[in-house]
């Protein structure tokens, strides 16, 4: 059954600033009366211009979801997943998804049928995505064909061994289903950069910093600092996109300093946000 990603209200007006910030991280309702069935999952490119985005929809082929540049959300009802350049988003069969594009977005499309799971994976997953795996991405999309002709049969079965390979990175920002938890979260995506304890967050929301802690874990499967950080470098890679400069960045995701923020981000992407900046 689908958990509700409908977001509560905020419980307090949002400055112009922060009601930005909450547009630019903006979930799509995935809840639509009739959510569009496209039964065949296709492989192609497709070119989004900046904030645009596909409804939400279903496959009954699993879907490699790969974005050339720019960066691109994936959201369910489970959350949302970042992709920037150097990963790419592995949806599952039956998966009701839409997707958002932050920058211009080369979107590479890659499905597979349901009886083909090259990783064995049930959710969606976010994958490292190598040089070499980044040009098999972009040949097997671009060029259309008939999988039974050799050279392409080749192309997709080394892209595959590829996928097999890719490291899995948690990547993931879940959506909680407890309405308290959902209202915490809501203050935060309406400004990733509130730097408040969890302790006063909660008198906000009406709970103590135990009984959220606990709903953090047990809802979520993750801490309250693990879920700020998520949420705080899906925000910073869609600043980024939007050519904001790295210190304004730090400043705007709520790190303490840029070097603290730098260090979170090569760890977690394998770059500097600088250099993210240019690929």
């Amino acid at each position: 059954m689908m958990t509700d990603i409908r977001q509560a209200a905020t419980p307090q007006a949002a400055t112009p600033q922060a009601a930005t910030r909450q547009a630019s991280i903006h979930q799509p309702d995935i809840h639509q009366p009739a959510v569009r069935h496209d039964p065949v999952a296709p492989t192609r490119t497709r070119r989004l211009a900046p904030g645009g985005s596909i409804d939400a929809h279903r496959h009954d082929d699993h879907q490699i979801v790969y974005a050339g540049r720019g960066v691109l959300t994936v959201t369910t009802s489970a959350g949302s997943w970042v992709a920037p350049a150097t990963r790419a988003i592995w949806v599952p069969a039956g998966t009701v998804h839409a997707h958002r594009a932050y920058g211009e977005l080369d979107l590479h499309l890659v499905g597979l049928p349901v009886t083909e799971n090259p990783l064995g994976l049930d959710t969606p997953t976010v994958l490292a995505v190598s040089p070499l795996l980044r040009e098999l991405l972009i040949a097997y999309t671009r060029a259309e064909g008939d999988d039974r002709r050799p050279e392409r049969a080749r192309l997709r079965a080394v892209l595959l061994d590829q996928l097999r390979a890719s490291a899995q990175q948690p990547l993931h920002l879940p959506t909680p289903a407890a309405p308290l938890l959902r209202a915490l979260c809501d203050i935060l995506r309406a400004d990733p950069g509130d730097s408040r304890t969890l302790a006063e967050l909660g008198r906000q929301v009406g709970a103590s910093d135990r009984t959220l802690s606990r709903l953090f874990r047990g809802d979520l499967g993750m801490t309250f600092p693990q879920w700020r950080t998520q949420l705080r470098l899906h925000h910073a890679l869609i600043l980024l996109t939007e050519r904001t400069p790295v210190t304004a960045v730090a400043h705007q995701c709520g790190w303490s300093s840029t070097s603290a923020f730098i260090e979170v981000f090569r760890r977690t992407f394998g770059h500097t946000p600088g250099s993210h900046r240019t690929e």
